[in-house]
């Protein structure tokens, strides 16, 4: 099949591309990467189509974003992402075009002949559910969130009415879609990868956490990712406030948005915090650590979690991310509602008292547990895309 995926930046979309191309597929990527940058994710020269400019002019303006309106900010920098787009893949016909929202309605408006199939990719919940929950965030936090601006609401609700599907990562993301009233056919259930080689401890790693578990030392519990009100750092400082610092360890390896950093200062004393790390790093974080925790109050997926899983790490994670889809209740982690410290500190005493069950969960998710692989989710893109043929 001849596919055209369209990514403003990179997100999964360069994995894809390279489990389709290994499959067999004629893929081309279309990204504000350079050529050099995409090498280095697997991709050869001649499956990319760079516009390379405007990935420097959007880092530049977010730089300075805090002096230009959110409004032009985004409506300069996805049309002109998406115009180029457009404009390119409007000079082939495509099997698909998968396009990411927020730059796919210049794609969606042009030549619709180009592509047989034109299908918009969501990384997060529907653009109202998410601005909604950040809106409540707001309130309960007493601090301003980085939310989608009026313009970008509308843009992406355009885009959800003039593709031919909608293409989620979750079963949390895709029921969002289904509350604002979208046919359930025209919502795709698409779940997203991990590189499980790269993430994947040695047996050596493993016993090292399961004699530290049985040892009762302190046990170490990794977050991951961005600190922020988005990813549920409210709750998060609460959780540190009221855990016994005697049984319990907190490591983040992120970077910090303005939006929390002044929550984070009440428990300095009690984390480790590193920065943000590039991938290649990561796994060596998850190595360290005995348990993953992650309370975000919306995500689509949330690749950490199958990075952390991946690592035969158990994990506590809140409903409203790709949890429910990965975590086998009490065996695997746990899931608890957004906004419920009290429920994260009451599975992290469990995981402290019950030190034996806690290591027979390790070895359990280390032996048994498979994540999806970058494979897994080409495969099921091939699939819904012959049953789209088939059904024309």
């Amino acid at each position: 099949m001849k596919i055209a995926i369209v990514v403003h930046g990179r997100f999964h979309g360069f994995d894809l591309a390279r489990a389709l191309i290994k499959r067999g597929h004629e893929v081309t990527v279309f990204t504000n990467y350079p050529k050099r940058a995409a090498r280095k994710f697997g991709l050869p020269d001649e499956r990319i189509r760079s516009f390379w400019l405007h990935g420097v002019v959007s880092r530049v303006l977010h730089r300075v974003g805090r002096a230009i309106p959110r409004l032009c900010f985004d409506a300069f920098v996805h049309r002109m992402f998406g115009r180029w787009a457009a404009g390119r893949t409007s000079r082939e016909t495509w099997d698909v075009i998968y396009a990411f929202s927020g730059v796919a309605e210049e794609i969606l408006r042009r030549k619709p002949q180009a592509a047989r199939q034109r299908w918009v990719v969501r990384g997060s919940a529907h653009i109202f559910t998410q601005d909604r929950l950040l809106a409540e965030e707001e309130r309960r936090a007493g601090a301003a969130i980085e939310r989608p601006s009026q313009w970008m609401l509308r843009r992406e609700q355009r885009e959800y009415q003039l593709a031919d599907r909608i293409v989620t990562l979750s079963s949390f993301s895709r029921n969002t879609f289904l509350e604002h009233g979208l046919p359930p056919e025209k919502v795709l259930l698409i779940p997203s990868g991990v590189d499980f080689d790269a993430f994947r401890p040695t047996g050596e790693i493993v016993t090292a956490r399961w004699r530290r578990i049985r040892r009762r030392e302190p046990l170490r519990v990794l977050f991951t990712g961005t600190v922020s009100l988005q990813k549920g750092i409210f709750d998060l400082v609460e959780v540190i406030e009221r855990a016994d610092p005697r049984h319990f360890q907190f490591r983040f390896v992120s970077n910090v948005t303005p939006d929390a950093a002044a929550l984070l200062e009440r428990v300095a004393g009690r984390i480790e915090l590193g920065g943000r790390l590039a991938e290649r790093e990561l796994p060596r974080r998850y190595e360290e650590a005995d348990l993953f925790v992650f309370p975000t109050i919306q995500d689509g997926f949330a690749a950490v979690l199958a990075q952390a899983h991946a690592n035969a790490l158990p994990i506590i994670a809140t409903t409203n991310c790709a949890a429910p889809d990965l975590i086998e209740e009490g065996k695997t982690g746990w899931v608890v509602p957004i906004r419920q410290p009290a429920a994260i500190v009451e599975r992290l005493r469990w995981c402290h008292e019950h030190r034996e069950e806690l290591a027979a969960m390790v070895e359990r998710i280390y032996h048994e547990f498979r994540p999806r692989t970058w494979d897994d989710m080409a495969a099921d893109f091939e699939r819904h895309l012959a049953a789209e043929a088939e059904a024309r």
